[in-house]
């Protein structure tokens, strides 16, 4: 029995300090006349206790809030175990009435226009997570870009999965990660005049400040997918400096230029690869990364 003697606190019946509390039976005892001074503590410290050897993590506070759950992650769901509190099955009357009750429960919650768009919305973007091999960071930017879009009300006489395909490219934008919108059209099956649509409506409407793509981080990207090797990535990134200094890169596909550093690498390496292996690789045509090569040919020099 896990007792405690309180001595700043004295029985109310024979005024001795001898004050017991009971933490298995939640009382506060005098030791020395037996008065229950009180029948309901409460514990105010942890309700469990940890050991160093101890594995499993028995804390319940369940998971953090979340933007991609339309309602944050904080619903509220009535228990399907039809029981009361000690463990006993309620009565047939009871399990009715709660069975009407869960039925209402969830209706409520889908009712509002707002929630149901969300719930669409974020099927679709926990599909292209997957696809798309997107950090949670990116997905969070996503949802909080897509949350004000319907705030404004830009999602009205518009395509839900292309507004949120373009906040997904918008995110990847942001937080400069390199995925095209060829990729994020495959991955959510719409037109990609569709997309560039919604994302320039993004940008103008939501003023956005998105960064500039940088085209070295597309190096390894495409390198992987072509099978080359690692000094020839780093020779690439040297062209891709060099570009970025003389302002060679301004306005161009960083794709292409990624591209094209890359095939001109293999050259200097002594590699025997073609142009069309890296154009595909890299989503380019062959037409884009011989014009580019033009350029960077001359800092190659």
């Amino acid at each position: 029995m896990a007792q405690q003697i309180v001595s700043k606190q004295r029985c109310p019946r024979c005024g001795k300090n001898t004050i017991i509390t009971d933490m298995e039976i939640a009382e506060l005892i005098c030791g020395r006349c037996g008065y229950v001074i009180s029948e309901r503590l409460e514990d105010s410290g942890p309700e469990w206790r940890s050991f160093m050897d101890d594995k499993t993590n028995k804390a319940r506070t369940g998971a953090s809030t979340s933007l991609t759950i339309h309602d944050h992650g904080l619903a509220t769901i009535i228990n399907p175990i039809n029981r009361d509190s000690v463990g006993k099955p309620l009565p047939y009357s009871m399990k009715k009435t709660f069975k009407r009750l869960r039925v209402w429960d969830s209706r409520s919650q889908v009712q509002n226009y707002v929630d149901k768009n969300l719930r669409h919305a974020f099927i679709e973007l926990g599909k292209m997570k997957d696809k798309l091999a997107l950090s949670d960071a990116v997905i969070e930017k996503a949802a909080y870009i897509y949350r004000k879009a319907l705030d404004k009300k830009l999602v009205r006489g518009r395509s839900i999965t292309a507004l949120i395909a373009a906040s997904v490219y918008a995110a990847c934008r942001n937080t400069e990660t390199p995925r095209t919108l060829n990729d994020i059209t495959a991955a959510i099956n719409i037109k990609r005049k569709d997309l560039a649509l919604c994302y320039r409506m993004l940008i103008k409407e939501l003023d956005l400040k998105i960064p500039v793509v940088d085209s070295v981080q597309c190096i390894a990207r495409i390198a992987s997918k072509a099978g080359l090797s690692e000094k020839t990535k780093r020779y690439a990134v040297k062209i891709l400096k060099k570009a970025k200094q003389n302002r060679i890169s301004a306005g161009k596909d960083p794709m292409g230029m990624a591209a094209s550093a890359l095939y001109i690498s293999t050259l200097r390496m002594g590699m025997n690869i073609s142009q069309k292996v890296i154009a595909q690789a890299a989503g380019v045509t062959e037409v884009t990364l011989r014009n580019r090569c033009k350029g960077l040919k001359l800092l190659d020099t």
